[in-house]
This record gives C-alpha cells, structure tokens and sequence, in this order.
C-alpha cells in the first residue's frame, strides 16, 4: 500500500515540514557526491553503531563524538533514492498536520524526540550491533503515531497493489497507519529469531517512534484543532 495524499486541511504553510525534507535532499546529494568509499567513511562517522554507543569503542574509522550526537546526525543520512522519496512522502503527507498542531518550535522538538526515541529502541534491540544506522524513518513513524491519535478518521487516498492489478482506496487513517504499525511490530519480532535477519531495517526503530509519537502527542498537543473529517 502506498499513501498518496490525504483529505485532512492543512493550517497554514508546513515551513518545518518543507525544511526537514531539504535538508534530506541536500545530505542525501552530498552522500551521493562522495562515490561509495566517501559514503561508507561518512556513514561510519555520523551513522547511529549501536556498540559504539553501548561500549564507547569506536567501530572502524573514528566517529563523530560524543557519540551520541549520531542519534540526530543519523537521521539526516540515506542508504538510496528509494530510501529518501519514500520517507519525504509519508513525511510530506502527514507531517503538515502534525505541524499545524503542534506549531513550528514544538514540532522540530517532537520530531527528534521521536527520531532519538526510535534509535534508542534499536540499540536496545541489539546493542552489539556494529552496523550503522541511519535514515528518517523513526522520527517519521513518530509522525504516524501522531497522527494516528489526532486525526484518525481522516482519509488518505492509498493505491493498493493486487497484482497484476492496482486501485486507488480511501482508508481511514487509523486504518492504514495502524496496519502499518502491526506490520512492522510483526517484522521486529520476525528479527529476533536466530538467522531471520532484517534486510538490513531497523524494525525496532519504526516500533519505537511509532509508539513514542502516539504518546508525546498527548501531552504537547494543547489546542484542539476541528478538521474536515469531524
């Protein structure tokens, strides 16, 4: 299922929005200037290790320190193109509302609040890891959680795969994002057991902002804000 748009009116311009997703851009570009010898020395120094933060050891080429800057720095990092657009979309369509709610200041906290809340969850998922982590997909899955307790009954047009055809659907939000969240809880379990592996995803980290998202929002968003759906 891929999310295209949603029906929820956005209030007022999403500034932090469009900026965090430039500033995606403009790394991912600079990643991609620096061949793949330049991309794994600087994944190495600004990626989330697990064992690094765990151990205090440097894994490999030095990293960046205190290390637990690389909590934050990694956010800001992508493996790949597919990697980058699909995270700007799920950003770009449900970040604006999250922003209207919370207001521009509130909303940067909570954004890396979730993204830090996420890291954390993978390297308690594996603390000996020493492969490095990156990507915006926790602080944009604490996104979802926000969204999924703020606005659930908002319609996002969704186009469904049911090979070999595909059609666009009208989900609720609680709906598709709640799928989302079982799915990826199912994977992080999946991880667990002994030589499943992960692809290479950070399930835990998507659990993780997911769940913190859902519950910061509680607290840091004040104001009640009617939407169209209601």
């Amino acid at each position: 299922m891929i999310p295209l748009r949603d029906d929820n009116p956005r209030r007022g311009f999403p500034v932090v929005t469009v900026a965090l997703i430039a500033a995606n851009v403009l790394v991912f570009i600079y990643e991609a200037s620096l061949g793949p010898d330049g991309q794994r020395q600087l994944f190495t120094a600004m990626a989330l290790i697990p064992r690094e933060l765990t151990q205090g050891v440097d894994v490999g080429a030095p990293s960046l320190h205190p290390v637990w800057l690389t909590i934050f720095t990694s956010m800001f990092l992508h493996g790949s193109w597919a990697h980058l657009l699909g995270n700007m979309l799920y950003l770009w369509i449900f970040g604006d509302n999250i922003e209207g709610i919370l207001g521009r200041a509130k909303y940067i906290l909570f954004y890396l609040a979730c993204g830090a809340a996420a890291m954390l969850t993978h390297v308690l998922s594996n603390p000996a890891s020493t492969v490095p982590a990156l990507g915006a997909s926790g602080a944009i899955a604490g996104v979802l959680g926000a969204y999924a307790v703020k606005f659930p009954g908002a319609g996002v047009y969704t186009l469904i795969f049911l090979f070999p055809f595909a059609r666009m659907v009208v989900l609720p939000a609680v709906i598709l994002l709640g799928f989302w969240f079982v799915f990826q809880l199912m994977l992080a379990a999946f991880s667990l057991v002994p030589g499943a592996g992960g692809a290479g995803i950070a399930f835990f980290a998507h659990v993780g902002g997911f769940a913190a998202g859902a519950l910061l929002i509680t607290f840091m968003a004040r104001r009640r804000w009617r939407t169209a759906w209601e």
